[in-house]
């Protein structure tokens, strides 16, 4: 199979992972996440159990978790879409070894992904069987993300995209860094919002912005709330922690993103500075317009108390935000074909 070949599937496998994420964070805030308390199926059946006698015998082997259709198929939904992800990225790790020796063909990543999707797949699992712990939560919300980031880089270098003119590389290498920092910091920030989310925090402070419950500094308990690893045998479904607990986790989110948008603002301020570069101005702006849309968001979650669709938006901003800081990043890059 040729280049194009690849660079295709490649493009789809960025916006099937895109799907996949959005799902997971679809299937976490509809309370779905133990639809199915088994795994890889669900109550022992490939899809939902939808005969009286089979919801009866799901039922009785499951009789602490009855089955519950619509967060059922919400978890295997989501199964499904992973799977196909995981069928496609093994074609494209394939077809990546039969073109090694065309020149610029990426070969070490596509091939590390399939193991990746691997462990990830395992942490699906122990996400179920562990239920719903938060650090796994997190873990798997994590890989998922690692995952469609670097799918987006294999496609950006085949995508053999041209800035109008070459940059001036010494000032872009000083420009690295930075980028590379916003980077880590976008990805701390996105690690806040899963742990938020998989500790049932979201709602600590409800309907007060930008103070929580009435207090610029309410009570928190930080040494409760960064607790990471509890144990496999609780049930950690609506969260176990106190108030003051998920009151710590919630504002340490807001500082965060606090943090991180005027980190990513003087980004955008220095790459606006390379003003012989479109493709980097239209990069800058994005990232600002996306970093607004999303901040709007969180904000608006607090006051509305977290409805389904802004909740949803946040989670897939928030991603869109991480993706356009890793193609800041493709495009700034010393070895980048964008240059």
């Amino acid at each position: 199979m040729n280049s194009k070949t690849f660079k295709r599937m490649a493009i789809a496998s960025v916006f099937l992972a895109f799907v996949v994420v959005i799902l997971g964070a679809y299937t976490r805030l509809g309370d779905a996440g133990l639809g199915c308390p088994d795994w890889p199926g669900c109550y022992g059946h490939l899809d939902v159990p939808k005969e009286h006698h089979e919801i009866a015998k799901a039922n009785q082997a499951y009789p602490d978790r009855p089955v519950e259709p619509v967060k059922a198929w919400k978890e295997m939904t989501h199964r499904y879409f992973a799977g196909a992800l995981g069928l496609l990225i093994l074609a494209i790790a394939i077809i990546s070894i039969k073109n090694r020796h065309e020149r610029g063909q990426q070969v070490a990543v596509p091939v590390f992904l399939v193991f990746w999707v691997i462990f990830q797949a395992l942490l699906g699992m122990w996400t179920v069987t562990i239920k719903l712990n938060p650090t796994i939560v997190m873990a798997h919300l994590m890989g998922g993300l690692a995952t469609l980031s670097l799918l987006l880089w294999v496609s950006l270098r085949h995508a053999n995209a041209m800035t109008e003119k070459r940059l001036d590389l010494t000032r872009l290498n000083r420009l690295h860094l930075l980028a590379f920092i916003a980077l880590i910091v976008v990805i701390m920030q996105v690690m806040l919002g899963g742990w938020t989310s998989a500790n049932y925090a979201a709602l600590a402070c409800s309907n007060h912005f930008p103070t929580c419950q009435g207090l610029w500094w309410p009570s928190m308990d930080f040494q409760e709330g960064f607790v990471m690893w509890r144990g496999t045998e609780m049930n950690f479904e609506f969260g176990v922690l106190n108030n003051d607990a998920r009151i710590a986790i919630q504002m340490t989110h807001r500082i965060g993103a606090v943090i991180t948008s005027l980190l990513l603002i003087y980004l955008a301020m220095k790459l606006l500075a390379f003003r012989e570069s479109k493709y980097l101005a239209k990069l800058a702006t994005l990232l600002l317009l996306v970093l607004a849309i999303q901040f709007s968001l969180g904000i608006a979650n607090v006051i509305l108390s977290l409805p389904m669709a802004i909740a949803v938006m946040h989670n897939a901003v928030g991603v869109l935000l991480l993706l356009v800081m890793v193609v800041i990043n493709h495009a700034i890059h010393p070895k980048a074909d964008v240059l």
